[in-house]
């Protein structure tokens, strides 16, 4: 069983898309069965918040729903629970480290996976939910070859 926990920094734009996505490609692959898939917040600024309308749709626009999502915030005790943690960017993975230290190294990058050190851009700022849902589709399928390889 693989446990995946996707993070950004509100849990409305970047990473309830990478939940649904990655949701998505294990449904396809018959694969539902081994993986659990959830998202965080790494801020309280979001919380009980549904996935902010643009990332909503561009979900839909690739039929995926996201229906139900709403923010949470990651916690302490989320490190026993989750086997991965993913984040969107470097601002992410710091902000991680005063939520919980990471002694058996389970934070990593999503675009890592695709062998890039880039973050995947916040459309939240740059408004372009499509390029951020393109690297959230890289990264994703590239962590599921991971997997499964």
């Amino acid at each position: 069983m693989h446990r995946i926990m996707f993070v950004c920094h509100g849990n409305i734009c970047r990473s309830p898309i990478a939940e649904f996505v990655m949701k998505d490609l294990v449904k396809k692959a018959g694969l539902s069965d081994d993986f659990t898939i959830a998202s965080a917040a790494t801020s309280t600024e979001e919380l009980g918040n549904p996935v902010y309308p643009p990332a909503k749709r561009i979900l839909a626009e690739h039929g995926i729903s996201c229906k139900g999502k709403t923010a949470r915030q990651l916690n302490a005790a989320d490190y026993d629970e989750w086997d991965m943690f993913i984040c969107m960017d470097d601002w992410n993975i710091r902000n991680i480290g005063y939520i919980f230290p990471d002694p058996e190294n389970k934070v990593s990058k999503l675009l890592s996976f695709t062998g890039s050190d880039a973050d995947v851009a916040d459309p939240w700022y740059t408004r372009r939910f499509d390029i951020a849902y393109n690297d959230i589709l890289r990264g994703c399928t590239a962590l599921l070859n991971y997997l499964t390889s």
